[in-house]
């Protein structure tokens, strides 16, 4: 992925005008003219026309692979505040990335979500309908996140939250998704929300890379200071593992099993019988 994501950056500085520059302008006008026109048509014909429908697709009807973006996921009150608040999140993805690489970003998820809805089709016989551009927005509400996570929001306009909290708790509830239907045996299903944010893990795949290895040397370098603890305090006192509650040794009771808290700040060590009843150390 990170030299597919190199590709796609040299693309993007090479073609800087190839871009739809105000892409989320045009995207948010469009969901307000869909939804002011839904509303004078009563036989529902509009909205049949735009969503995604996997047998129309195959049936040559192919504008239903973007156009299905077009159609609103909220209506009254709460369609204004959705509009503006993804229309904030484009505009300042594209103002830091260039409008190219954005147009890329959309229209790679929008095409994705379109072939994971295929995929739901081929493999469950499942004929999904897309309406709304429900997984395109939770890409890039998780490319926002990704990029500004300490970023505040307020739900319902008072209570503060950052938004790394919300991308964990939404990513949290995809995982979820993507394990109950695998279990269900709806392997389509599964794989709908992964393919559909293929084009976040491409984009931010050097992001993921860089942290995989930050939290890997961070953990190995814990590794080596631990072990360098031990063998200092076996060196010292003849042993290495001691209770801090009730002061027995691995060198007077060789059975007895001896653990390491990890709810404890620092190393603290305690006996079998002590590991889950003390109180843990914070400073």
């Amino acid at each position: 992925m990170r030299k597919l994501n190199e590709s796609i950056d040299r693309f993007c500085a090479l073609h800087p005008r190839l871009g739809i520059t105000g892409l989320m302008r045009y995207i948010v006008i469009a969901n307000a003219a869909v939804y002011i026109l839904g509303l004078f048509d009563r036989s529902g014909m509009l909205y049949q026309v735009l969503f995604m429908d996997p047998q129309a697709v195959l049936h040559g009807q192919i504008w239903r692979l973007v156009s299905y973006v077009l159609i609103p996921s909220s209506d009254g009150f709460w369609l204004i505040i959705s509009l503006m608040f993804y229309y904030w999140l484009g505009e300042s993805l594209e103002r830091l990335w260039g409008s190219t690489k954005f147009t890329v970003y959309y229209l790679s998820g929008t095409l994705l979500s379109a072939l994971a809805v295929l995929l739901v089709y081929f493999i469950d016989k499942i004929p999904m309908p897309l309406v709304g551009a429900g997984y395109v927005n939770t890409a890039l509400f998780m490319a926002y996140a990704l990029t500004y996570p300490d970023a505040m929001v307020r739900i319902y306009f008072i209570l503060p939250v950052k938004m790394k909290w919300l991308a964990i708790l939404e990513a949290a509830l995809y995982v979820f998704n993507v394990i109950y239907a695998a279990v269900a045996g709806l392997w389509g299903m599964a794989l709908l929300p992964i393919v559909a944010m293929l084009n976040l893990f491409v984009f931010f795949s050097p992001d993921f890379s860089r942290r995989a290895d930050q939290f890997q040397a961070r953990h190995r370098s814990e590794a080596v200071q631990f072990r360098k603890a031990v063998k200092e305090q076996k060196r010292q006192r003849g042993y290495n593992h001691k209770c801090e509650i009730c002061g027995r040794t691995d060198t007077d009771f060789p059975d007895l099993q001896f653990r390491y808290c990890s709810k404890c700040t620092g190393y603290h060590c305690f006996c079998e019988e002590h590991i889950f009843n003390h109180i843990h150390h914070t400073e």
